[in-house]
């Protein structure tokens, strides 16, 4: 079952970030998509704020991938590993460019986050969450998130 959130600002896209970090744990992967603008790096620095991590979040689109460490000072409980595969589209096989960049090695220690992803890292794990957003004219996001096996269904009631 889906769960659709109307977001009117940037800044309520970080706050919704916020508090979904509240139900993320180690092992979960958050998978992204979204047209350009849409919200999904927005999205990601709420996340980063709401696990306390180091950093600054940006947008890991020419690095395709950033670790931010917890920050126990702010509360840190976990790593986030923002990973953006855009890029990885044109790629003759993005599927290997996914595989180098060694994502399943601290899928279970951390929250993984990766945007445009879909159709490529959900072999990671046996349960995922997809968020689709989309930006209207009036700059309104439309997130939608579906859970995608295990227990997201019950954690994604808890955000009322």
């Amino acid at each position: 079952m889906s769960h659709v959130v109307k977001l009117p600002t940037v800044e309520d896209t970080r706050d919704f970030g916020q508090r979904l970090a509240g139900l993320l744990r180690a092992g979960d992967l958050v998978l992204l998509t979204g047209p350009l603008g849409a919200g999904k790096t927005a999205l990601t620095q709420g996340i980063g704020a709401g696990l306390g991590v180091l950093g600054d979040i940006t947008s890991p689109t020419f690095v395709i991938a950033r670790v931010h460490r917890p920050d126990p000072a702010r509360g840190g409980r976990v790593a986030l590993v923002h990973a953006d595969a855009y890029r990885l589209g044109d790629a003759t096989d993005p599927r290997a460019e996914i595989d180098d960049l060694d994502l399943d090695a601290s899928v279970d220690d951390s929250v993984t986050v990766v945007e445009w992803g879909e159709g490529l890292v959900e072999q990671l794990v046996d349960a995922h969450l997809r968020v689709r957003i989309d930006r209207r004219d009036d700059d309104t996001r439309i997130v939608e998130l579906d859970p995608v096996g295990g227990d997201w269904a019950r954690r994604l009631a808890d955000l009322g």
